[in-house]
């Protein structure tokens, strides 16, 4: 599978989302304002956390969601910040959760700061998020995005309680992937949405939109875990089977192979493997086209996101948000 030989670059990317620049500069704004406290700490931290970088694709999903159904205010910006809160809040609760050290290719919060102080920052921008909502009389918005949120914790919980449990089913790792990214993707792209002239079957197209672009997203960076490059990715491959998390990838294989399920059990069992183990795992996945399943898999899903923009006409915003679940299938990091 070599999908980045053929699909769109990060450049084309930033140039389909041109229209919206100003505005996601407005979101960084935003968060940079809105994370401030008279407590030091938080500043600090949130400003680290928001040097990492990261690509802003479900703000810019909401925004050009929103200029897509005719809209162009002030809102736009500060939910996309919202949305940028949650993504966070989440990201550093993750990284306690899974003991990661690195995230984007710096030290992760946690490791930098210690859990319990990073445990409720990720407090403090849940909260904080909801707060910016409540300065807007968007009742309905609120409702969704208190709804998705709700839905992610669920999923985290959920996970954990899956977590080392090697006979897992596709369907309840679609369920853990549905709840913990594709949600938020959803909402994203419901409230761009909601802030126009929408209609409820346009409304409900855009989740469905986000929704199958969430699922897709998620199970490109399963992939990538067993062919990114760390130095690209920002954070050690192989981390997931070794923490325990069966993906697509594996979760296909062990059914195919003898051998395979044995070295994905003994992998999970010690939490360890060896590069030997490692390089093995990978011969198998490429000989029983584990890999190209879950690209395929993940197509699936991008076919769908793109089919739901059906219910607007035609437009250079439409094009754009058409445009996005190739870019999401091209990834590599």
């Amino acid at each position: 599978m070599n999908p980045a030989a053929q699909k769109p670059s990060y450049l084309t990317l930033a140039q389909l989302f041109g229209p919206i620049r100003d505005d996601l500069k407005k979101v960084e704004t935003e968060f940079a304002r809105h994370v401030e406290s008279q407590v030091p700490i938080i500043p600090a931290m949130g400003k680290y956390v928001q040097s990492g970088g990261g690509k802003r694709i479900r703000p810019a999903v909401l925004l050009m969601a929103a200029r897509m159904s005719g809209y162009t205010g002030e809102q736009g910006p500060l939910f996309g910040s919202v949305i940028e809160f949650i993504h966070t809040a989440t990201l550093v609760h993750d990284d306690i959760i899974d003991e990661s050290e690195v995230r984007r290719g710096k030290q992760a919060v946690h490791s930098k700061w210690g859990n319990d102080v990073t445990v409720l920052l990720g407090d403090f921008l849940y909260i904080k998020s909801m707060s910016m909502a409540l300065t807007r009389d968007s009742l309905d918005v609120i409702k969704v995005l208190c709804d998705v949120t709700l839905r992610m914790i669920e999923g985290e919980i959920y996970q954990l309680t899956k977590n080392g449990v090697v006979d897992l089913t596709e369907d309840e790792h679609l369920e853990i992937v549905r709840r913990k990214t594709a949600y938020l993707f959803a909402g994203s792209a419901k409230i761009g949405g909601m802030l126009g002239p929408t209609d409820a079957a346009q409304q409900e197209a855009l989740w469905e939109y986000g929704f199958n672009i969430g699922i897709a997203f998620q199970l490109v960076d399963d992939l990538l875990d067993y062919t990114g490059d760390e130095e690209v990715l920002g954070k050690p491959v192989g981390g997931d089977l070794v923490e325990g998390k069966m993906t697509l990838p594996v979760i296909h294989l062990l059914g195919r192979n003898t051998r395979a399920a044995m070295l994905i059990r003994k992998i999970v069992a010690e939490e360890k493997a060896t590069l030997d183990e490692w390089r093995e795992l990978r011969a198998l996945l490429a000989q029983h086209r584990s890999i190209d399943y879950a690209f395929r898999r993940a197509t699936e899903f991008v076919d769908r996101a793109k089919q739901a923009l059906y219910a607007f006409p035609a437009s250079p915003e439409r094009e754009a948000l058409m445009f996005l679940p190739d870019y999401v299938l091209s990834r590599d990091r």
